[in-house]
């Protein structure tokens, strides 16, 4: 389908639809957002003598929700300069205004009839083939459309955007019967290039996918909680990361979303689908209902299964409800030792045997509630979908869990959870016996590097459609792997194209990943293309060992620190002046030494929620792995006869010294981690991999030759000097910085300005390196820093002696 977003209108300003807007707005898309004009002033409006026609007046709504959108945490945009890109708006003056936007999304209240108003008021003004949307995400799309033109039912279905929709990656498309199916093939496809969502086809059924299954597994388990007595830091304890979800788990996630929009998609699934099996389950606990009369209903009241308050000695304490007595009381500690066992098992998957072996009350709530679950998905099919990968899809990217229902089941094992699931009552649908009948033990496999899912009509395993476009590392690691250590792994990733992947705890960085970078760069000169620097795991790098650096310089083993940092400054170095082209590839986490890997790459493809910065000043130290060299040469670049140099040099200093950590992509250009014409933005994360070989390849291609070492960086030296310490001085007598804090600056200071120097002066790349790396060292010998990296290192406890 040739079609173009250049223009979007959102119609409806409140959580969801200015949201949406600011995502729009985020990649570039022109937005025109529209909501209702009041029925009558305020006071502030009746004090400056304002009438109902006022354009503040008439716009009041839609601006005060965008305002508070913006001011919310985690922001909905990736920077303060893509609110341009965002003109506000009303129904009764501006409507009209959609005639020229290539996409309308309707967001307003989740009513049918006001629905229905919407839609004929759009369809005087929208040009026949304009694509028209809506985002519910419980009234049928089919009934959306009744009364509409052809041309609107042609170019209309539903578009499911999940809350923040900048960070919760799924979008569900809902089409009815009238949608065009090249309209459907559209979506799917731009949703994921260019909004980054992971797209799931979704039938017009209740709550569609992802609140189908996600809302029945609550539901299941708010019903065993009371069956088993469990507390609520038990359950969020047992249903956390170790699981694979998300560090809210369940009883903080529905305090952050709020009990009352749990409650609704419930009661909805009650009316709606009364031949479910799981029907009664949809039915609140009485402790539920309770929690709804008292209106306690999570963040948005103030209390719910937590409650923020102050003890006695004034400070922040956050009680648990006990829902028995239902009375708030102090968070209990939660012991098991099905989680002890977890612990050391970094694969998730490899942890779903150990819960189901579990003989405490994590592993009976594990077994009591996935056995259910396992019972309850492969009954949805074909229902809610034709194939079992889209029902996984949505559960990952809408509820933010590691693994999907299917997943699961396969990480359990297919057959050997059947017969568990006997024991609780509970039994697959029959083509899960069939598939085994077949001789097929599980729902998923990979094969040459592709994973494919068990398709129930043909009997046989399919590719899932659209992966082709996608490198996931996991399924390259079986015969892929050319060489590995401790810490990282060297993957071929064909084409000529070697992939570097980190697997330390927090892909931090120590000798071993030094050592796999140089050995993949060695490979790569002799024998390959070019190498990527990217990794699956949920953050690209939180930087150095600081561990290790901490022992020796406790040690005082200063030389081995000294060889230690040498080697991660030549690593840096390397990744920039090798033969053949590296491309980093960064996303979440990419601080320290993973932000100076970046500041050296020949090319960053990043992920547009990459959070980059240089943050060794909270250690106590520097940056020491060519990070303050490449600021200070950076500032070179920029200085220019016309304008004064030392705003450049302190832009950049201030960058370092306030340990500034980028909010997106977008933001780490602004604060200059990237180079114009140096870096990509990739919007879906699974395409990141990708799309850094595809940029690798290209690079290679147009002859890449290796670049020359730098001898023409101007330091100001005296000059830049004096003011850095003038600076440091006065925030010190200020009480704003610490007397550490203030060396720290200086030492900062000395390797920016090239040290010592009587008047600005070209240098070379290794002169500041050097300099880099004797001030770091002699940080490292402080107790101010020791105490510091200690904090860190421990967690904030004492090292025993």
């Amino acid at each position: 389908m040739n079609k173009k977003i250049n223009k979007v209108a959102v119609l409806g300003s409140g959580i969801m639809g200015s949201r949406i807007a600011c995502h729009f707005a985020n990649i570039g898309v022109e937005v025109l957002l529209l909501d209702i004009a009041p029925k009558e002033l305020n006071a502030e409006e009746q004090a400056k003598g304002l009438a109902l026609s006022h354009p503040a007046v008439k716009n009041r709504i839609v601006n005060a929700a965008l305002q508070t959108a913006v001011k919310t945490n985690p922001s909905p945009i990736y920077s303060q300069s893509v609110l341009q890109k965002i003109t506000t708006g009303n129904f009764d003056d501006d409507m009209p205004k959609i005639a020229n936007y290539d996409w309308i999304i309707e967001v307003v209240v989740e009513n049918l009839d006001i629905k229905k108003k919407v839609f004929e008021q759009v369809e005087q003004f929208r040009k026949p083939g304009t694509l028209i949307t809506s985002n519910t995400s419980g009234i049928p799309i089919h009934l959306m459309a009744e009364g509409r033109s052809d041309d609107f039912k042609a170019n209309f279905c539903g578009t499911h955007f999940f809350n923040p929709p900048r960070y919760l990656r799924l979008l569900e498309i809902i089409p009815t019967p009238y949608t065009k199916p090249e309209l459907v093939d559209f979506l799917l496809h731009y949703g994921d290039k260019f909004l980054g969502k992971t797209t799931v086809l979704c039938k017009d059924t209740p709550a569609f996918i992802a609140n189908r299954v996600g809302v029945y597994s609550i539901m299941a388990l708010l019903h065993l909680v009371e069956k088993m007595g469990l507390t609520v830091e038990e359950v969020d304890k047992f249903t956390g990361p170790a699981l694979g979800r998300p560090k809210s788990a369940t009883f903080r996630t529905t305090d952050v979303v709020g009990l009352d929009t749990m409650i609704k998609v419930a009661k909805g699934l009650y009316d709606n689908c009364p031949d479910d099996k799981a029907h009664d389950l949809f039915q609140l606990p009485a402790y539920v209902k309770k929690m709804e009369e008292n209106n306690w209903l999570g963040d948005k009241t103030k209390q719910g299964f937590y409650k923020k308050t102050k003890n006695a000695e004034g400070k922040t304490e956050i009680l648990a409800l006990d829902l028995k007595t239902l009375e708030y009381r102090p968070q209990e500690k939660v012991k098991s030792a099905t989680l002890d066992l977890t612990k050391s098992i970094e694969n998730v998957k490899d942890r779903m045997k150990v819960f189901a072996a579990g003989k405490d009350k994590a592993g009976e709530l594990f077994r009591a509630s996935f056995f259910g679950l396992f019972e309850y998905v492969s009954d949805r099919i074909p229902e809610i979908s034709d194939e079992l990968y889209r029902i996984d899809d949505a559960m990952r990217a809408g509820f933010g869990w590691d693994l999907g229902p299917f997943e699961v089941w396969d990480a359990v094992g297919v057959a050997e959870a059947i017969e568990g699931m006997k024991k609780y009552g509970h039994q697959p649908a029959t083509w899960v016996g069939e598939m085994l009948e077949a001789g097929h033990t599980s729902f998923y496999k990979v094969e040459n590097g592709i994973k494919k899912y068990y398709d129930i009509p043909s009997k046989s395993y399919q590719e899932i459609p659209g992966t082709a476009d996608f490198i996931i590392l996991d399924n390259l690691r079986a015969n892929k792997v050319l060489w590995k250590n401790a810490g990282a792994s060297i993957i071929d990733l064909g084409d000529g194209i070697l992939n570097v992947e980190f697997h330390s705890k927090m892909n931090t960085i120590g000798g071993d990943t030094l050592s796999a970078i140089n050995k993949a760069i060695d490979m790569a000169e002799k024998d390959y293309r070019g190498v990527v620097i990217g990794n699956d795991g949920a953050n690209f790098s939180a930087g150095a060992n600081v561990g290790m650096i901490f022992m020796m310089a406790v040690e005082q083993e200063w030389e081995e620190l000294n060889m230690a940092i040498r080697m991660f400054q030549n690593t840096s170095m390397r990744i920039r002046y090798s033969s053949i082209p590296v491309v980093v590839a960064p996303h979440n986490l990419t601080l320290g030494g993973g932000c100076e890997f970046s500041l050296h790459a020949d090319f960053v493809q990043l992920n547009a929620e990459t959070y980059m910065g240089l943050v060794e000043f909270g250690v106590g130290v520097i940056p020491g792995g060519g990070g303050t060299k490449e600021f200070a040469l950076r500032a070179s670049d920029e200085y220019h006869a016309d304008q004064i140099v030392q705003n450049t040099l302190k832009d950049r200093f201030l960058t370092i010294g306030m340990a500034k950590v980028s909010t997106s992509a977008v933001e780490a250009a602004e604060l200059g981690y990237l180079q114009k014409g140096k870096y990509a933005i990739s919007m879906n994360r699974s395409r990141l991999i990708a799309d850094a070989k595809a940029k690798a390849i290209e690079l290679a291609d147009a002859g890449y030759t290796k670049p020359v070492q730098r001898k023409d960086i101007k330091v100001l030296g005296k000059q830049g000097l004096g003011i850095v310490y003038a600076g440091a001085n006065s925030m010190y007598a200020g009480h704003y910085i610490s007397e550490h804090d203030k060396k720290i600056s200086e030492k900062l200071g000395w390797v920016m300005c090239g040290g010592d120097l009587s008047s600005p002066t070209e240098v070379s790349e290794q002169y500041l390196l050097d300099l880099e790396r004797e001030a770091f060292l002699s940080l490292c010998s402080e107790r101010k820093t020791l105490e510091r990296i200690q904090s860190i290192v421990t967690k904030g406890k004492p090292l025993r002696n």
